[in-house]
């Protein structure tokens, strides 16, 4: 098989890796190319380009890197003309992957979106795009396959990759051990891992850490950096701050190990949340005119996935153009302080981790990649 697979943000290129593993455990041959990270590229795909250094969010951003993104779309196009490879697999990032579905169907490659956006969510009109441009979904989440079939869709449903990786993780012990050592609680401050995410949202966390401390004086708070230039910009502004709170790079998994609860950016790292058993609020700041857009195109109850694999507020949700710093801190400090709250909290995330934290989604990915694969060759074969 060569299959070309492409991931534009850091969890695609996660997620990207352990797709490739598992579409060389069944066969150890294959060759993988296509856009994505250096997780990609250890797996043992060849990076046509790194894909994961372009995510952004916004019109602006998007707009600067324009040019770089039509670069990448010549690259792929003259990828599918001169070498045609048997798939195109689209991990998530769904703006310049909507365009290379659509250059990879002119060239009659089968398209996979494995990860697929959450057309359900917001402007569901888009689906049309997918029925359009791609031959397979597969479905991470378990409501997403009956309603991409309803809308003329195949689907299939094979689970979220992230538990994939979530049984794997190992901690660094010699972290863990340093900062258990502490004598108060710890908060975890998980401000995301896109760079707009992170200025936008952790002066919330910051405001709501001071009113934690109000009263709770002993707690740490540990702040989750997922790149060395977020790791120094949080480092510049705590400089003349006087505040409990620590930076860490690269310890995502530790801190939520260690922490009581945490304050978390809305995305994927609720899942690890769930996993983790840990209760945390989800904030996530938004301008003015994205509120007056969301009330408009939303069409989903929550935005968190953890609630809307629950169908119910499990995780408070804070998406405002305001500062929520006195709600937030208010739930932190409820599940600090009544054992009945955090125990309720505990036995919902322990029921919906039993259900829904469902590993190998990679494995089933490949094998229905592999099949689907197999099934085209044998339709295409000649009558003997």
């Amino acid at each position: 098989m060569r299959i070309f697979i492409s991931a534009g943000e850091p969890s695609g290129d996660l997620h990207g890796a352990n797709l490739i593993r598992a579409i060389r455990r069944i066969d150890p041959s294959a060759q993988v190319e296509g856009f994505g990270g250096p997780r990609m590229e250890q797996a043992g795909a060849r990076l046509l380009y790194p894909l994961c250094q372009l995510a952004v969010m916004g019109l602006w951003p998007v707009l600067v890197r324009l040019p770089a993104f039509l670069r990448v779309l010549v690259l792929a196009d003259r990828y599918f003309r001169d070498h045609r490879p048997d798939a195109v697999v689209l991990i998530d990032f769904p703006g310049l992957h909507w365009w290379l579905a659509r250059r990879a169907k002119a060239r009659g490659i089968p398209v996979f979106y494995f990860v697929p956006p959450q057309l359900w969510a917001w402007a569901g009109w888009r689906v049309r795009r997918m029925k359009r441009y791609v031959d397979h979904v597969l479905c991470t989440l378990p409501f997403e396959e009956d309603w991409y079939q309803q809308r003329g869709v195949n689907a299939h449903y094979v689970g979220h990759p992230y538990f994939d990786e979530l049984g794997k993780q190992s901690l660094d012990s010699g972290f863990v051990q340093r900062h258990r050592q502490a004598s108060g609680r710890i908060v975890g401050l998980l401000p995301g891992s896109r760079t707009q995410e992170v200025h936008r949202n952790f002066p919330t966390m910051v405001r709501a850490a001071e009113l934690i401390l109000q009263q709770y004086p002993e707690t740490l708070f540990l702040v989750a950096c997922f790149r060395d230039r977020h790791f120094r910009w949080v480092q510049q502004q705590l400089a003349d701050c006087q505040l409990p709170i620590e930076p860490c790079l690269h310890r995502t998994p530790e801190i939520i190990h260690l922490s009581d609860a945490c304050i978390a950016v809305s995305g994927s790292v609720s899942l690890e949340l769930l996993f983790r058993l840990k209760p945390a609020a989800i904030v996530y700041r938004i301008r003015k005119v994205h509120k007056w857009l969301g009330r408009l195109l939303l069409t989903c109850k929550f935005i968190t996935l953890v609630n809307l694999l629950a169908d119910r507020i499990v995780y408070p949700e804070y998406v405002s153009e305001r500062c929520e710093a006195e709600a937030i801190s208010r739930d932190i400090v409820r599940w600090l302080s009544d054992e009945e709250a955090r125990g309720k909290t505990l036995r919902q995330l322990q029921a919906l981790r039993s259900e829904e934290c469902r590993p190998g989604a990679c494995d089933r990915a490949a094998a229905y990649l592999a099949e689907a694969l197999s099934e085209n060759r044998r339709y295409e074969a000649p009558a003997a």
